[in-house]
């Protein structure tokens, strides 16, 4: 049997620093987001006869006069192309001007969202996670209400609602750092996405919790910690080899499914990953340390 909570100072200090590590990250370079939370237009070329200079794209767009365009380059032929919100009219004109400046360039994509949708998008997202994270914690304390010692049910919750907090910080770090260095953009799929990691990795803690409440029964003279660890192991398995099987999946999605769907594959690899660990690794060792800081006092 592997002590875990006998080393729960190893797995604090892991995702202490990661946390923290995290947030700097998110202070210093944001997220990346996409048209979907600011507003704006989209639109993905591909040139079948060689991807032009970006510089001689920006220079073609600068006879249309519609601002500052952002320019990516796309897989080994595409370009993706950020401006501010245009009409379909000046859309058209877009096309007809790439196209004859560049033979061969065909549209692949187009978005225009309002910047007043993309900010309540935004707000909506906000108060969607807020929500989340306020039901898990009313839920588990609803659920586990018949275990009131050592550790009260609203505990359970607390402990839930943290390991939460942790999985989605460290995400959104990652997040950040690939908007930064690779210009990954943050969407409307992406929340969907860490949404599914909060559902994931909060149903995977339950079932150690559950756990852990029978044993709480059949283990009647044993230290709570000890009963701890012995839940946690008896779980452990379970858990990883269900996450292994989900990754298999989302690894396949991600290499092959298309681009539509790379990031949302990537948010819940990265998601699942940690929502795994600290399943095993924070949640329980969490209520422990909880329960024997309640005993000194």
């Amino acid at each position: 049997m592997l002590p875990i909570i006998q080393k729960s100072k190893i797995w604090y200090a892991i995702s202490g620093t990661s946390v923290v590590v995290c947030i700097i990250v998110l202070f210093l370079w944001r997220l990346n987001f996409s048209i979907d939370f600011t507003g704006g237009s989209f639109l993905a070329i591909e040139f079948s006869q060689g991807r032009p200079e970006a510089q001689n794209v920006l220079e073609t767009l600068k006879s249309l006069d519609f601002g500052e365009a952002i320019l990516q380059n796309a897989g080994e032929k595409g370009i993706n192309m950020r401006f501010r919100e245009i009409d379909d009219v000046k859309h058209k004109e877009v096309i007809r001007v790439l196209k004859e400046k560049f033979p061969g360039a065909e549209e692949r994509r187009f978005e225009t969202i309002g910047s007043v949708i993309g900010k309540e998008l935004k707000t909506r997202s906000l108060w969607a996670l807020g929500a989340v994270l306020l039901f898990v914690l009313l839920f588990i304390a609803w659920s586990f209400r018949k275990v009131s010692r050592p550790v009260p049910s609203w505990q359970y919750g607390i402990s839930a609602v943290i390991t939460l907090f942790h999985d989605v910080i460290i995400t959104l770090g990652a997040f950040s750092a690939l908007g930064h260095y690779l210009h990954i953009e943050v969407g409307a799929s992406f929340i969907a996405a860490i949404l599914t990691v909060l559902a994931y990795s909060v149903s995977d803690t339950i079932v150690v919790f559950d756990r852990i409440r029978e044993n709480l029964f059949k283990m009647r003279n044993v230290q709570f910690s000890d009963v701890v660890n012995a839940s946690v192991n008896q779980t452990m398995h379970r858990s990883i080899n269900t996450s292994l099987t989900i990754l298999l999946s989302l690894a396949a999605i991600f290499f092959f499914g298309g681009e539509s769907i790379k990031y949302f594959a990537l948010t819940l690899i990265i998601g699942i990953s940690i929502g795994t660990y600290s399943s095993i690794f924070l949640a329980s060792p969490i209520l422990v340390t909880w329960q024997e800081r309640r005993k000194k006092s």
